[in-house]
C-alpha cells in the first residue's frame, strides 16, 4: 500500500499525525508526507519521507502578509497569475477558512507528488482541504484524521469560519485550473481523537452527522525529537512547572504574557520549564533563579515529571498535558486557543484566563488552586486513563486499511 499523507505547515497542524505516519510505515507500507514551509525539515528530522509541495515560498509569512493587508510577495503574484488563481486569492479570505492560502498554493504540488508517488489513500488532516482535492483528482479514498482535541467536524465545533468541506470560490479556482473533477472522495472514515469526557466518541460508527463513519483514536503526543537532559527524567522535590507559547502565539501576539507568568513564579518553591525560543525571551529580561530556560525542547521530555503546565491552549500542547495527566493553566491566543481552554475548564483539568488582562496576582492565585487543590491532579489522571483506553493511531490505521481492501 503506497499511503500519501497531507498536512499543513505548521507544528501544530502536522506533529498530530506523524505517531499514523510512523505506524503505517512500521507495517511495511510506503509513505509519502507532502507538506511544505518548516514542516519539511521537521518532517524528515522525524524520520520520514517528505516532499516540499510549495517550494521556495514561506506559505506561513504569505499567509500572515495577505491576511493583514492582501498583499503579496513577487513570487507569489507571479505564482498565481500564471495559473489564473489571482482573482481566488482575492476572495478567498472572506470565505476560505483560516488555512485558505495553504489550500490555494499546496494543492497543485500534493497532486502531482501523489501521481508521481502512486498514492493508493490519501490520508489527511480535518483543516487541510488540499488533501480531499488531491484524493478526487487521484481517484483514491481518503482517511480524514481530526488534529485537534478542541474540535472536531463531527459536532461542528471545528468551524473556525467554514466547514472544510464545503465548496467555494477557492475550490471551484482550483477545480478549474487543475482539472479536479467535481465532487467528493469516498471517505473511509473520520478519526476523532478527543478523550470522551472531553467530547470525543463514546462508541464506534458514529453516525450523527453526514452518514459517515467515525472512529475514535488516541491522541498521541509527538513534539520533535531531543536528546533527553537528564533533569527532565528525574522527578524533582520541589514541584516541577512547564511553560510555553508555542511557536505561533509569539510570533502573533507577542509574549507580554510570558513575562507575567515568569514574575509570578519567581516567588514560588518550585522548578520552572521555560520552553521558548531564545528570541522570544528577549522582552522577559534576567529570569529568576528557579527557572530553566531550554529553547525548543519538546514537551515529551519533561512533562512525564511535571505538576503543572502553562500554556496558550495550542491544541497539541493542551492534549500533550492531558496525555500525561497533568494539569493545565491556558492563557488562550487565538483561533481554537478559546475552545481548548474551555474544554479543559469544563472537565476540571485546569484553569484559564484572558493573556491580555493577566496579572501577577492572577497568576499566582491560579497556581496555587492547580498545585494545592487534588481535584485538578484527579481529574487529569482521569483523562489519562480514560486516552490510554482508545484505540491506537496503529489500530485505527489497520481498520482503515481492512476496511479499504474489504
Amino acid at each position: 500500500m503506497r499511503i500519501l499523507f497531507t498536512a499543513a505547515p505548521g507544528y501544530g497542524l502536522m506533529f498530530p499525525i506523524v505517531p499514523m505516519v510512523w505506524a503505517a510505515r512500521a507495517a511495511g507500507h510506503e509513505v509519502l508526507v507532502a507538506t511544505t514551509g518548516e514542516m519539511v525539515d521537521a518532517g524528515a528530522r522525524a524520520g520520514l519521507p517528505v516532499v516540499d509541495v510549495f517550494p521556495g515560498h514561506d506559505v506561513w509569512a504569505e499567509l500572515l502578509r495577505a491576511t493583514t493587508s492582501q498583499e503579496t510577495t513577487p513570487e507569489l503574484k507571479k505564482y498565481l497569475e500564471e495559473r489564473g488563481l489571482t482573482e481566488a486569492f482575492e476572495k478567498a479570505p472572506r470565505s476560505g477558512g483560516p488555512f485558505w492560502l495553504f489550500t490555494l498554493t499546496m494543492t497543485e504540488g500534493s497532486i502531482d507528488a501523489g501521481r508521481a508517488f502512486g498514492a493508493d489513500l490519501v490520508v489527511h488532516t480535518t483543516d487541510h482541504a488540499t488533501g480531499r482535492l488531491t484524493a478526487v483528482a487521484l481517484g483514491v479514498p481518503v482517511l480524514e484524521v481530526g488534529n485537534r482535541v478542541s474540535w472536531s467536524s463531527r459536532d461542528g465545533s471545528f468551524r473556525i469560519g467554514r466547514n472544510f468541506y464545503d465548496e467555494d470560490d477557492l475550490t471551484a479556482a482550483l477545480r478549474a485550473h487543475l482539472a479536479i473533477p467535481d465532487g467528493v472522495p469516498e471517505v473511509i472514515a473520520r478519526i476523532d481523537p478527543r478523550p470522551p469526557s472531553m467530547g470525543g466518541l463514546v462508541e464506534d460508527d458514529v453516525d450523527q452527522v453526514d452518514g459517515l463513519p467515525w472512529w475514535p483514536m488516541r491522541f498521541v503526543p509527538f513534539n520533535g525529537g531531543s536528546a533527553v537532559p537528564e533533569w527532565a527524567l528525574q522527578r524533582p522535590e520541589r514541584p516541577r512547572i512547564g511553560v510555553t507559547l508555542g511557536t505561533v502565539v509569539p510570533v502573533m501576539s507577542g509574549t507580554s504574557s510570558l513575562s507575567v507568568v515568569v514574575e509570578a513564579l519567581s516567588e514560588f518553591d518550585v522548578d520552572v520549564v521555560l520552553a521558548a525560543k531564545e528570541t522570544d525571551l528577549a522582552d522577559v529580561g534576567s529570569l529568576p533563579d528557579n527557572v530553566r530556560a531550554v529553547g525548543f525542547l519538546p514537551l515529551s521530555a519533561f512533562l512525564p515529571t511535571s505538576s503543572l503546565l502553562i500554556h496558550h491552549g495550542g491544541s497539541g500542547t493542551t492534549a500533550a498535558a492531558l496525555h500525561y495527566g497533568v494539569p493545565q493553566l491556558v492563557l488562550p491566543a487565538f483561533a481554537d486557543n478559546p475552545m481548548s481552554a474551555e474544554r479543559v475548564v469544563d472537565r476540571g483539568v485546569g484553569l484559564s484566563h484572558d493573556p491580555t488582562t493577566v496579572d501577577v496576582e492572577m497568576v499566582r492565585a491560579a497556581v496555587r488552586r492547580l498545585l494545592d487543590e487534588p481535584a485538578f491532579s484527579d481529574a487529569a489522571r482521569e483523562v489519562r486513563e480514560e486516552m490510554a483506553t482508545q484505540p491506537s493511531p496503529a489500530s485505527v490505521l489497520e481498520r482503515a486499511l481492512s476496511a479499504f481492501r474489504g
